[in-house]
């Protein structure tokens, strides 16, 4: 791989593919992701957010998220219901179906994590996530910055 080894960001990008497919060989249905399940987790912990805030919270662009919530809505999983002050903007809501594919995925999502703590181990994992919340929080930043000079927002 030559200077590829060394890159951090090449290294969280092939750890982020491999378990993003081994989480979604787990659940077993091509169709839906880990990152639908982030998605769903958040609208479930914050019933009526807007897409702006699910954009922010779950580290996703509009150009991959529109999609995302429209296959979501299209199987059932969520409603978006327009805003009654912004006509622009959009609540989001877990249907009952939504709910239940959550508590299903939850269990796969939790088991994964155990395996991921495994390699991991627990003396390193609060370090991981310290350096990791470190990257989003420094380049986050950044992107807003740049976001912010070039006239579009987050």
């Amino acid at each position: 791989m030559g200077p590829l080894k060394d890159y951090i960001g090449f290294q969280l990008r092939r750890a982020q593919d491999v378990s993003f497919q081994a989480f979604a060989k787990r659940v077993g249905e091509a169709d839906l992701s880990p990152g639908h399940f982030a998605i769903l987790s958040v609208i479930n912990e914050n019933p009526g957010l807007n897409q702006t805030a699910l954009s922010y919270a779950t580290g996703r662009d509009k150009s991959t998220l529109t999609p995302a919530l429209k296959s979501l809505e299209k199987h059932g999983f969520i409603s978006r219901d327009r805003s009654k002050l912004d006509r622009r903007a959009y609540h989001l809501n877990l249907t009952p179906a939504g709910k239940n594919y959550l508590q299903k995925l939850v269990v796969h999502a939790e088991a994964h994590d155990r395996i991921l703590d495994e390699i991991v181990g627990e003396f390193h994992k609060p370090l991981l996530i310290h350096l990791l919340e470190k990257i989003v929080d420094e380049l986050g930043r950044d992107a807003g910055d740049d976001a912010s000079a070039n006239g579009t927002t987050r």
